[in-house]
């Protein structure tokens, strides 16, 4: 790693994670993002949305950037505009990880909400509308407006270039759709480079992007809740497979993966890596299957790590976190089961 003067110099070049693999050569492999800046891939399109307004002249020397945010991009826009001399309006909900807000304050972003404190709902049709109106109310405000701008999907260009730097082709892109950028935004421009994935799209139990009945769910910074929008970024053209995990399956498996392996992901982490492990047989034998692991799990400690939180949500179950674990032992790949045998 060359010395670099900036933090967002330090974006990139993340940890591929072998995850598990069978006997007939499939693998599942983790991009682990919580190695950039931030500790989330949604670095990447912040810095993509602010440098593609500054090229359309939409924000200029000293601008406001104003955004709708569960954390992770409002942590990424906060480095960029720390950088670039902007000024940084969050607009939040309880909802949001406590630990991402507070890590925003820190670095100098202006947090409003949209609830008040003890109402912890998910708020992300709210959100969006008073981001709007108070960027129409300032003439040196830019909405980033992630969920329809088209910088967010091409901030996620360099993760396909990455990815096969590292492996030879990516047979299956299985990831978390939020606003859909990571996940399309890779597969579009691995479809450029000539290997075009299949392409399964993960979101929670509750979610509308890929139908049925909407409601309430706790996977953070992931899903299209009951309401709100669906982005410009979820590119249905790209879309193979569109499938749902349960917030009590995802989080049993950022759980039985912390405990087991010692590594730490997100709860819509979780959700992608229950998807991949309980479907790795169905797969083609010698598949490579990727997952974007968007975060890390430490930001999550007071909620998916927490028991008490979990208890009072009704989504602790040991069992579930048991059938995860007994899957990531059947599927250990095989250097690592040399390595527990060794010890």
């Amino acid at each position: 790693m060359p010395l670099v003067t900036r933090v967002t110099d330090l974006i990139g070049r993340t940890p591929l994670f072998e995850l598990a693999a069978t006997a007939t050569g499939t693998r599942l492999l983790l991009k682990l993002e919580q190695f950039n800046p931030t500790g989330a891939a949604k670095i990447r399109m912040a810095r993509e949305m602010v440098l593609d307004a500054e090229r359309r002249g939409l924000l200029r020397s000293g601008g406001h950037i104003i955004e709708s945010t569960s954390g992770n991009t409002g942590l990424g826009l906060a480095v960029v505009a720390a950088e670039r001399g902007y000024r940084f309006t969050a607009v939040v909900d309880h909802h949001a990880c406590k630990d991402k807000l507070r890590a925003m304050r820190a670095m100098g972003a202006e947090l409003v909400y949209v609830a008040d404190e003890g109402d912890d709902n998910l708020a992300t049709s709210a959100r969006e509308d008073l981001a709007e109106a108070m960027a129409a109310e300032r003439a040196d405000a830019f909405f980033t407006e992630q969920h329809n701008n088209d910088a967010n999907a091409v901030g996620y260009y360099p993760v396909a270039e990455e990815l096969l730097e590292d492996v030879e082709r990516v047979d299956i892109l299985l990831s978390a759709v939020g606003t859909g950028g990571s996940l399309f935004g890779t597969a579009t421009r691995l479809r450029q480079l000539g290997c075009p994935p299949y392409v399964i799209g993960v979101e929670p139990v509750g979610s509308i992007a890929f139908g049925g009945p909407g409601g309430p769910y706790w996977q953070s910074g992931t899903g299209t809740p009951p309401g709100a929008t669906i982005g410009t970024a979820v590119d249905y053209s790209l879309l193979d497979e569109g499938v749902k995990v349960s917030d009590v399956a995802a989080f049993a498996t950022a759980r039985a993966v912390a405990a087991e392996l010692g590594l730490m992901i997100g709860g819509s982490a979780g959700g992608s890596v229950h998807a991949g492990l309980t479907r790795l047989e169905e797969f083609p034998p010698g598949s490579t299957v990727v997952t974007i692991v968007c975060d890390g799990g430490e930001k999550y400690l007071d909620t998916v790590f927490d028991d008490d939180w979990m208890n009072e949500r009704d989504l602790l179950d040991a069992d579930a976190e048991r059938e995860v674990a007994e899957l990531l032992r059947r599927y250990a790949p095989a250097a690592r089961n040399t390595l527990v045998q060794a010890r």
